[in-house]
């Protein structure tokens, strides 16, 4: 049972979690409140070994975003928004896992709804990861599907630093889930669920992600309506509903989904 005082103590933690964020700026103000209502859920339902791991996600992604800012600042044109995560980047991330954290609360003894949590900040945790340090890979990425180079920070491009960042991403939330209260194959379970949900999240946006032109750039981009450099973009590929967060948050779908279906399988 949940007591009054783990509530308290849960969302007064995910208050102060959500304002640091916030003065640090690694949250625009809609994110603080979102981040506020996740942690809040986490925090105050799942007890601190599942907020623990939510924040071993957060910590580690919101530092390698600040990570090298110089040498990605010339890639921000590319991404639909930069590090300072709004509502719906926080939603995409971890509304599966405030999903979770809340059926935990209500049948405690389902030892999948941990693996599922864990799976879903494992694929997002690597999706991070992969984007953060991929991109500072030298060389040239290639298209997940089709093997052709494409410039940095294109959508659906891959490179093999970007894949063993998505693999030790994962493999973080992973091990920490271990330590936590999870088995040795969960730890597995977890990690390959993390690690698929990233390629997922690749091959959605090389498929089905909308994407933009900037006419006065003449590059494609995330953004829209206008491009970084104010000229409005045009739309050229992809489900125009399907924007990066709707990615990011499919991604951990899979991600929990493949978690608890090697967790049963093994």
């Amino acid at each position: 049972m949940i007591s009054t005082s783990q509530l308290i103590i849960g969302w007064a933690a995910a208050a102060g979690v959500a304002w640091a964020a916030y003065r640090a700026g690694s949250l625009e103000r809609s994110g603080a409140w979102a981040a506020l209502v996740v942690g809040g859920v986490i925090f105050g339902l799942g007890g601190w070994a599942w907020a623990c791991l939510l924040m071993v996600f957060f910590v580690s992604s919101s530092a390698l975003s600040h990570a090298f800012a110089q040498r990605k600042r010339a890639l921000s044109e590319k991404f639909s928004k930069g590090h300072r995560r709004d509502w719906a980047q926080v939603a995409a991330n971890g509304a599966l896992a405030t999903l979770f954290a809340a059926l935990h609360a209500w049948i405690p003894h389902a030892a999948w709804l941990w693996v599922a949590f864990a799976g879903a900040l494992a694929a997002v945790n690597a999706d991070t990861w992969a984007t953060e340090i991929g991109v500072l890979a030298n060389g040239t990425p290639r298209h997940i599907l089709t093997g052709k180079a494409v410039p940095r920070g294109t959508s659906g491009g891959v490179s093999w630093l970007g894949f063993v960042a998505a693999l030790a991403g994962a493999a973080l939330i992973g091990g920490c889930a271990w330590v936590g209260q999870a088995s040795l194959k969960a730890l597995i379970a977890i990690t390959l669920g993390g690690w698929l949900g990233a390629l997922a999240d690749s091959f959605l946006g090389a498929t089905v992600q909308a994407i933009y032109y900037c006419p006065k750039c003449d590059k494609e981009t995330e953004h829209t309506p206008v491009h970084t450099c104010g000229t409005p973009t045009q739309w050229l590929r992809g489900w125009r509903w399907m924007n990066n967060d709707m990615v990011n948050f499919l991604a951990s779908l899979v991600g929990a989904v493949v978690a608890v279906g090697v967790f049963w399988v093994i």
